[in-house]
């Protein structure tokens, strides 16, 4: 295998809920939350490199050093809304052939519950994916018949996500954050 500059070897999901009367504040223990405080966080695009081991959010986090430069997908969102549901989720697509790149999707979204934030973030890493690899399929059934389409197709194996969510409160900002972390 090639060793190439800059493409990750590792990956992890992560995610975390913070809550604080300032907005930054409740960002910051949002990362606390979901271990990468410590990080100096670059946000990157959608794609899982090829020959990507998946890891345990424990040995991601053991991984990484206080001030590095950490590469991530995120999904962020906040409110100060009492009530109000917030929600994120990063989704990923995980090819069947390990030479070939997957993808990561990223979604925030306000009044869904952390099944719909997922599934849907599974549907958008898995459509991208399933369209790169020319997987043939009906874009008007619904997520869970597509989903058996493309891993029947034997071109997709899996699809997974890390969703959050979490309602608002009087006169404080909450923040969910989710996150696909990479590691060299």
């Amino acid at each position: 295998m090639a060793n190439y500059p800059m493409v990750p070897t590792r990956a992890f999901f992560t995610k975390g809920v913070g809550v604080h009367k300032n907005k930054l504040q409740s960002f910051e223990l949002a990362l606390r939350e979901a271990g990468i405080e410590k990080q100096n966080l670059v946000y990157v695009s959608s794609i899982y490199p090829p020959n990507c081991e998946l890891v345990s959010l424990e040995e991601g986090v053991k991984a990484l050093h206080p001030g590095q430069i950490t590469f991530c997908v995120m999904a962020r969102n906040q409110t100060n809304e009492k009530g109000r549901l917030v929600g994120s989720a990063c989704g990923m697509a995980i090819p069947a052939d390990k030479q070939h790149y997957g993808y990561i999707s990223e979604h925030h979204s306000f009044g869904e519950e952390e099944k719909e934030l997922g599934d849907f973030a599974e549907d958008l890493a898995s459509t991208m994916l399933a369209t790169t690899l020319g997987v043939d399929f009906d874009p008007e059934i619904g997520y869970d018949e597509r989903r058996e389409v493309y891993l029947m197709s034997g071109k997709i194996i899996d699809s997974i996500s890390a969703p959050i969510s979490a309602i608002g409160t009087s006169n404080m900002w909450t923040t969910t954050v989710s996150a696909v972390v990479f590691i060299f």
